[in-house]
C-alpha cells in the first residue's frame, strides 16, 4: 500500500511531509510533489504534517484525484528526490 500526494500540493509545494518520512520516499517536481509508491511504508508519518491535506491512502483517494496515483507512480522516477524542508511556492 501507498499513499498519494494529491490535487492540493499543487502549487503551493509545502514540504514538512518530507522531513518526517523514514524512507525518503518523496520526489520533487516543479509543482507538486510526489510519493514513491514502492518506497512508502505506508507508515503515515507524513499525513498529518502537510498543511493543505493533499496525502491521502490509495484507498482514500477521491475520486476526482483518482489519476494521481498513477501521476505519482510515473513522475517519482522522474523527479530528484527530496529529503529537506525547503520554502512553499505558496507566500505564507
Amino acid at each position: 500500500m501507498t499513499h498519494v500526494v494529491a490535487e492540493p500540493c499543487f502549487g503551493c509545494k509545502y514540504t514538512d511531509c518530507v522531513v518526517v518520512c523514514p524512507v525518503e520516499c518523496f520526489y520533487e517536481g516543479e509543482k507538486i510533489l510526489y510519493i514513491h509508491p514502492d518506497e512508502c511504508i505506508d507508515c503515515e508519518a507524513c499525513v498529518p504534517e502537510c498543511p493543505v491535506e493533499a496525502i491521502f491512502h490509495e484507498d482514500n483517494l477521491p475520486e476526482q484525484w483518482a489519476d494521481f496515483k498513477v501521476l505519482n507512480a510515473e513522475m517519482a522516477t522522474q523527479c530528484p528526490s527530496i529529503t529537506e524542508k525547503k520554502a512553499p511556492l505558496v507566500q505564507e
